[in-house]
């Protein structure tokens, strides 16, 4: 290549970096690289058609609460078929991210005995270069190559840790994705001694670390990795309390009590600069501060009710905050969205708009997509919007895919939608119990 052309590509990448044109990108895991629920491209559209959005595809799957991840011209998705009782098989599936071809599926038997809530599948699989991990709902841990569906190695964590399923704490089963950390494959195992979390060896499946005692229960928490302190912090929430660890060694930099019911550890920590944000359904919100010196947190305040229904300040279910300028935005344990002064907890207002109904555990998932979020709620739609301290502003609003899960208590609509979708390349890709669809969301596909 010559200097001249070399000297005229770089000057059109500069152009088209200056003109904030972002380059297609993959959402390889549970809510987007980094666990971070930023959506990072642009062209897409500003509001919806009136006559809604173009399905790319339409793929039969079956029964499961895990999103998808879109890597590599895949998408990923797992699925669960009951068979006999409380015994059934889950598939993990590939399809191509173009037509929505499956190009291959793995299935296993799995048995959802002592599991709530037994739709299927909770946790996203999890995308690293030519191998996908997928996790099931009774812990079957499987790495498989992602172009052919190939077997690498596979783990259980009741056969090769020793989790009784069967014991409290357990019962909404596995949901934690794994995440990659360099060479490792970081899990939530729970299993006695030692094994509340472990670190394989992404390309053997072998342990290379255990730690922290495993007696609490497990939760569902996602495993999420951040820098303070002058070190990558791995963070492990449970029920009784949240830890920061070493992820090379596994080693205990800080551990903070945060005791909450019902095993809900389900919305994502937040860190925004020195502040971790937690919020759970039965008891609340809790502000760490990261020490800047050192590996360590202190609390800066917490809610102190331990109430569904008397909410001080944010009790989310579902959907994880949003941390944007000193304030935090999230869904209530009644579909209340909420912003807080994230200083001090204080709420400063709240409205039903987003999620209309407001019932036990009505939520949505929210995404931030430059200065505004897209959400789609549990009734099946998703809402472009903006959220300022001064209030909630919708800009549009489209029926995105029909709720087919049943929601475990009265609702205006029979079933609710419980999926974090997959935003990826301009699209969006989100299942139900009988499809995975990919819609488009390029603003030139509607010219």
């Amino acid at each position: 290549m010559t200097s001249k052309l070399t000297a005229a590509l770089a000057g059109v990448a500069i152009v088209l970096g200056a003109a904030g044109i972002a380059a297609a990108e993959d959402w390889p895991e549970f809510r987007g690289a980094g666990r971070r629920g930023v959506w990072l491209e642009s062209g897409i559209l500003e509001t919806f058609p009136a006559e809604g959005l173009k399905a790319l595809w339409r793929t039969p799957v079956k029964r499961g609460y895990a999103g998808p991840a879109v890597a590599d011209g895949r998408v990923f998705v797992t699925d669960y078929e009951p068979t006999d009782g409380m015994r059934g098989t889950e598939r993990a599936l590939a399809l191509d991210e173009a037509t929505g071809e499956v190009l291959w599926v793995q299935e296993w038997d799995a048995d959802y005995a002592g599991i709530q809530w037994e739709i299927g599948p909770g946790a996203t699989p999890t995308v690293d270069g030519d191998r996908v991990y997928v996790l099931g709902r009774d812990g079957v841990l499987s790495a498989f190559k992602t172009d052919t569906g190939e077997i690498l190695w596979r783990k259980s964590y009741s056969e090769d840790y020793g989790v009784d399923r069967m014991r409290w704490g357990f019962d909404w089963g596995f949901a934690s994705a794994p995440l990659v950390d360099d060479e490792r494959l970081i899990c939530f195992v729970g299993g006695p001694p030692d094994a509340r979390v472990v670190a394989l060896d992404k390309m053997t499946g072998e342990e290379i670390w255990r730690s922290l005692p495993a007696e609490a229960d497990l939760g569902v928490a996602q495993p999420i990795i951040i820098e303070a302190g002058g070190a990558r912090q791995l963070i492990v929430w449970d029920p009784e309390e949240v830890a920061s660890l070493d992820p090379v060694t596994g080693d205990v930099y800080w551990r903070q009590p945060y005791v909450v019911g019902g095993a809900m550890t389900v919305a994502v920590p937040v860190q925004v600069g020195s502040q971790l944000f937690f919020s759970t359904f039965y008891d609340g919100p809790m502000m760490l501060t990261l020490n800047q010196d050192r590996p360590d947190a202190t609390i800066a305040w917490k809610g102190s009710s331990n109430s569904e229904i008397r909410t001080e300040g944010l009790h989310a279910v579902l959907a994880t905050p949003i941390i944007d300028g000193g304030y935090i935005y999230g869904i209530c344990s009644y579909g209340q969205l909420r912003c807080l002064d994230a200083r001090t907890g204080e709420r400063i207002w709240e409205t039903q708009e987003a999620t209309v109904e407001r019932r036990r555990w009505v939520s949505g998932f929210m995404v931030k997509n430059g200065n505004r979020i897209f959400m789609n709620n549990d009734r099946g739609e998703l809402i472009i919007a903006r959220l300022h301290p001064t209030g909630y502003e919708e800009i549009s609003r489209t029926p995105l895919i029909a709720p087919t899960s049943p929601p475990g208590n009265r609702r205006e609509l029979r079933n609710v939608s419980w999926v974090h979708p997959a935003y990826a390349n301009r699209h969006i890709y989100m299942r139900n119990d009988e499809e995975i669809v990919a819609f488009s969301l390029a603003a030139a596909d509607y010219d």
